[in-house]
């Protein structure tokens, strides 16, 4: 790709698309992103220096009918890559199919069908930001001897997915990729972009611009500001699944733009497995100021915790594709809670 090149990103103002942003404007690239208002929009470009290179429009809900198309009105002959990255992620709704199902599914289908009526001869590459809920089923995830690849796919039905709100999250992540490849196979003859996805585990890393910590963080975040802001003896639950840091996703969408071999690929983006034990280590070894101050669990247990309670992941065909080495989960931690203490001492 030449750096004249166009990249629209849906959900620009998101803890993952805002590192992608960056390093697309740092790679020559000209940005536009949606943000569901104005008040977001000029937020963001303000944090970027009203970078000439950047751009922004306003999509107040992905999950209407036609959400994106005054987006490819205006800019449909400009854009040749789009990086769909808006989808909703939180655990607070009990009406899964409205909150979380019907959202993710829509957008997915809306953006596509823009693309179609206004950009189809001009989008080149669509990559769509899934997640490896799109791969294993909730109900599978402790399972210690089921190894997940790139080929595998969550189980759960439309129905079945509403049984509480993660497995809701993890069905909306299937559905919505599911929309894309399906959407893609229907419409060969009328678009030119080819697809890939991105399928990231729980992303930790620091935030883009440190004041968002501010403005209520990510789920995945949560987990670690959870175990900072823990009690000595206290328990926590030991959450666990594959993980990846957030620089690491925003490199990728940027690897499968310019990779040919990563077209009509889904890229499954774990460095290795975590679990929250792991974490409160990290803590307590790499950050003097908490040590003896929040929880400890049982200390080094957590490789075997691991080993007993989660499926492993094989995603040595995307490691091979992308080419380039994944932070560990010690600098990774270390990075994001660095940034959160900083951020708690200003306050």
């Amino acid at each position: 790709m030449t750096t004249d090149t166009t990249v629209f990103v849906s959900g620009a103002t998101g803890f993952i698309a805002l590192h992608i942003v960056n390093d697309l404007l740092k790679a020559g690239y000209t940005v536009i992103g949606s943000g569901r208002s104005q008040e977001k929009n000029d937020g963001l470009l303000k944090k970027f220096n009203n970078n000439p290179k950047l751009s922004m429009e306003i999509v107040e809900d992905i999950a209407a009918p036609n959400a994106f198309d005054e987006v490819f009105k205006k800019h449909g002959k400009e854009i040749k890559i789009v990086l769909h990255t808006a989808s909703p992620f939180h655990f607070e709704t009990t009406n899964f199919e409205k909150d979380l199902l019907t959202p993710a599914v829509n957008g997915t289908k809306s953006i596509l069908e823009a693309i179609k009526k206004y950009a189809a001869d001009t989008v080149e590459k669509v990559i769509v930001t899934s997640s490896t809920a799109a791969l294993v089923t909730p109900t599978d995830m402790n399972k210690g001897d089921l190894v997940i690849t790139e080929e595998s796919w969550n189980k759960d039905t439309w129905d079945s997915c509403q049984a509480n709100a993660v497995a809701a999250y993890c069905g909306s992540k299937k559905f919505a990729e599911k929309t894309a490849w399906e959407f893609l196979k229907e419409n060969k003859s009328s678009v030119k972009f080819t697809l890939s996805t991105i399928n990231p585990g729980f992303v930790f890393g620091p935030q883009m611009f440190a004041d968002s910590l501010k403005h209520g963080i990510n789920t995945s975040s949560g987990i670690v500001s959870e175990l900072i802001h823990s009690k000595v003896g206290g328990e926590f639950y030991n959450y666990c699944g594959p993980f990846i840091d957030v620089r690491d996703v925003s490199k990728a969408h940027l690897v499968a733009i310019e990779k040919p071999e990563c077209t009509g690929q889904r890229l499954v983006l774990s460095e290795g497995l975590f679990c929250c034990q792991e974490i409160v280590d990290i803590l307590n070894e790499e950050f003097p100021q908490l040590k003896g101050k929040i929880a400890t669990g049982e200390p080094a247990t957590g490789p075997s915790f691991l080993e007993k309670n989660s499926c492993k992941f094989d995603n040595s065909k995307t490691k091979k594709l992308l080419g380039f080495q994944f932070y560990n989960l010690k600098d990774c931690i270390v990075d994001t809670a660095a940034q959160m203490s900083e951020v708690q001492n200003e306050a």
